[in-house]
């Protein structure tokens, strides 16, 4: 909730007139209360997670042949995408409980132990790819080390294994695997905020790009 209750009263604080995107902003958050606006990272991830792979599948299924030629692995017996994406929504109601339970609360605490931002003035376009290419290269560097670790004979019976249970190449297959692998992934994605703390808004960009890489990373096409 933003301390002013007019935009009057933002442009004073900021001493001049609001861009379009910050009158849109303050319009939508300044009457909401904290908690709740931090709780959308909820809403970025089911979204992003549901929508990201789309692409691709449509594309297999509405094209297929065109598809299978460009497939990385075209000798795996590929499912149909309905049935992939039936499997994915199975499949995934752990992952989704998990983002609608504890992982808001646990990202609202982290959200004011970090600084994280949620008024005015919004980020310029630099500042926002600024922090974005900060935040590419923290999680880089932790994911490849922690990929390799899972990939020691401990981490890969332990924790990893599941992950490569599906054959397929599949942008929703970057999403299978068990809550510790998943928990320690979502680490590698704090790190950069934490480290150089942003506005609310450039988390969720940089939480929904990284879901798109994840699955552009699985789908199979290159």
């Amino acid at each position: 909730m933003m301390p002013y209750g007019t935009a009057a009263g933002a442009e004073a604080a900021l001493g001049r007139s609001m861009s379009w995107a910050e009158a849109l902003w303050f319009r939508y958050s300044a009457a909401m209360p904290e908690l709740w606006l931090t709780s959308h990272i909820a809403l970025v991830y089911l979204v992003m997670y549901a929508v990201a792979p789309l692409p691709v599948m449509v594309l297999q299924q509405l094209a297929p042949a065109y598809a299978l030629r460009h497939k990385l692995q075209p000798g795996v017996p590929q499912p149909s995408p309905v049935s992939v994406y039936l499997s994915y929504i199975s499949e995934s109601k752990g992952l989704t409980l998990s983002v609608l339970g504890p992982f808001p609360l646990i990202y609202s605490a982290a959200f004011k132990l970090f600084g994280v931002r949620t008024g005015l003035p919004l980020p310029s376009v630099w500042e926002t790819a600024m922090h974005l290419v900060v935040y590419s290269l923290v999680e880089d560097y932790l994911s490849y080390w922690l990929h390799r670790f899972l990939h020691t004979k401990w981490g890969y019976e332990k924790i990893h294994s599941a992950h490569h249970e599906k054959t397929a190449p599949s942008g929703f297959a970057g999403s299978y695997a068990t809550g510790t692998d998943l928990t320690l992934y979502t680490i590698t994605l704090f790190f950069g905020p934490a480290i150089v703390p942003s506005h609310v808004t450039t988390h969720w960009l940089w939480f929904s790009i990284r879901i798109m890489e994840a699955f552009d990373a699985h789908c199979g096409v290159p």
